[in-house]
């Protein structure tokens, strides 16, 4: 059963392993620095479907049914799946996974989603609540800028903070079993809100979310950045990581320089590939990250400990409009290996 750790940190005695996991991404993605290290690259935006939504749909379906192929279970052994995305109602994930008949719990995190449905999954299984639970996210470029932006067709110029939404999906299979990954420790953040109103500068907004998850989770834990091989945020981009670091050093007295990296700032090449701007956002850029590059290297013993904090953005499609600040959440899990 999970355990308290100071004030708002969970320790999980029985470290539920991470079975399989897997993501799949857009032709933009692909072409990025870690295209080679993702399980699918679709070439076609719309995958084949019909609109922008069908299509982040069949790469959210795609993600979870290659995670649970990796893990050697059906999606009939899944006890529960957490899942969500940018869309409302969550229909990106609930059209892509209706078909897999697995028990389904709904998310919405914003961007924080791979870390809020890892921690979900996490815990039920160290409860002994599920045997086996899957954590998945998605997000659609075309998708997301239709919902909260404006139409492709519009062609509205973005300014040099905004960031791109991944075309992506990550999924990952938690279990009771051993593995050579782990989920240790979890924390679930509290809503933060500085007063950002500028839908275009997520990285802002997110940053001191970022900063104050951080900081309860090492202050509960007893820790300093060094004891962590990488404090891994979900996608503040160029903008919010920068904020980050000064945030940490500023109100907490903290540096985690040397350790921190963004997935956001992974993703993509950010002085080749054009129109990134500060970096990759949206729940398939930390989703797809971490289901690939990240937790290869720590099931190959390149890395040993990884604090993995995502950030969201708790805007809707109207907020902003209703000149509304953007409020902003971030979690964290402490993922292992050896």
């Amino acid at each position: 059963m999970p355990v308290r750790q100071g004030r708002y940190t969970l320790m999980l005695p029985s470290a539920p392993g991470i079975a399989g996991y897997a993501a799949v991404v857009g032709k933009k993605e692909g072409q990025g620095p870690l295209g080679r290290e993702f399980d699918y690259v679709y070439e076609d935006a719309m995958a084949g479907e019909k609109s922008w939504e069908k299509a982040e749909s069949v790469l959210h379906r795609d993600a979870v049914s290659r995670a649970i192929a990796k893990a050697g279970i059906s999606p009939q052994d899944a006890d529960i799946i957490f899942a969500g995305d940018l869309l409302n109602q969550c229909m990106g994930t609930t059209f892509g996974i209706r078909e897999l008949g697995i028990p389904f719990a709904g998310l919405y995190g914003a961007c924080s989603t791979m870390a809020l449905s890892l921690a979900a999954a996490a815990v039920c299984v160290d409860a002994r609540i599920a045997e086996t639970a899957v954590a998945s996210t998605s997000s659609h470029f075309c998708s997301a800028e239709k919902q909260f932006r404006m139409p492709l067709e519009y062609g509205g110029q973005r300014t040099p903070t905004a960031q791109w939404t991944a075309t992506a999906s990550g999924a990952a299979v938690i279990t009771k079993d051993e593995a050579k990954v782990r989920a240790e420790k979890i924390l679930i953040g509290r809503i933060c809100d500085y007063g950002i109103k500028d839908p275009n500068n997520m990285g802002a907004a997110m940053a001191p979310a970022a900063c104050r998850t951080i900081a309860d989770f090492l202050n509960d834990t007893n820790t300093v950045p060094e004891d962590y091989d990488m404090i891994l945020t979900g996608d503040l981009g160029s903008v919010g990581s920068q904020l980050l670091c000064e945030l940490m050093i500023k109100q907490e007295k903290i540096d985690i320089a040397s350790v921190h990296e963004d997935c956001g700032l992974l993703l993509y090449d950010m002085t080749k590939q054009k129109d990134v701007g500060a970096g990759g956002s949206g729940c398939g850029c930390s989703g797809a990250v971490l289901c690939s590059h990240i937790l290869k290297r720590i099931e190959n013993g390149e890395l040993k400990r990884v604090l993995f904090v995502g950030t969201g953005a708790l805007l809707s499609s109207v907020s902003p409009l209703q000149s509304e600040t953007i409020p902003s959440i971030a979690h964290a899990v402490l993922i292992s290996g050896g």
